[in-house]
């Protein structure tokens, strides 16, 4: 399935300023709103991460074209509102990431996705699009692993998820839940512990251990 393009330039097309190849994702956020290099620069750090995140998430490469999109917009019009001291920017972007993909799953989402549509589509370069193709294919591969974490909970599976998948410290994935660290963890073990037994049921064996490994924060 192939998208349509609905712009060329994207943040980043361009070399950026020298000056922010050593800043820190949060002091790009912070300038993001009246500095659109430093705008840029956050996005191309942290897109891949984001696209990773909700074509995991959604099936359709316009629905995770839309996620990526809105999340970046909303991102840039709330800047103003990110609190460093909960954790670093890629976490709180896959908190916005993941209250769009709740409200696109309810169907209360349309007028920001509508937004992206036609001004946030612009964030978006072919390559980006082929990236999107790309991660959905490779999501769609699973193995006894993702059947088994299918079959978790809702809660379970994004813990498991936001650790194996997107990287994240159980402290991060946390803060993306809204949700304490105590209960994080324990919603971590629990969603371990099912996925091992449904392994050990499994027959042959054909797991990828990756998604059970253990984390250390």
């Amino acid at each position: 399935m192939r998208l349509k393009q609905a712009a060329a330039d994207r943040p980043g097309a361009h070399p950026g300023d020298e000056r922010l190849a050593d800043q820190p994702d949060r002091a790009l956020l912070a300038a993001a709103r009246t500095d659109p290099e430093a705008y840029a620069e956050l996005y191309r750090r942290l897109v891949d991460r984001v696209l990773s995140f909700a074509a995991r998430r959604a099936s359709d490469p316009g629905d995770v074209a839309d996620i990526v999109a809105a999340t970046f917009l909303t991102a840039l019009e709330s800047a103003d509102g990110y609190d460093p001291r909960r954790g670093e920017p890629v976490a709180w972007l896959l908190g916005i990431a993941a209250r769009l993909v709740a409200n696109q799953r309810r169907r209360r989402a349309r007028e920001t996705f509508a937004l992206a549509r036609m001004d946030g589509r612009t964030l978006l370069h072919t390559d980006d699009i082929e990236r999107i193709e790309a991660r959905i294919d490779a999501a769609a591969q699973v193995g006894q692993a993702r059947r088994a974490v299918a079959g978790l909970s809702a809660g379970q599976r994004e813990a498991l998820l936001l650790i194996s998948e997107d990287g994240l410290t159980p402290a991060e994935a946390a803060q993306v839940l809204g949700v304490s660290g105590a209960t994080f963890r324990v919603r971590l073990a629990r969603a371990r512990r099912a996925v091992r037994a449904a392994l050990d049921d499994a027959a042959p064996p054909t797991s990828d251990s990756s998604m059970i490994r253990e984390h250390t924060p």
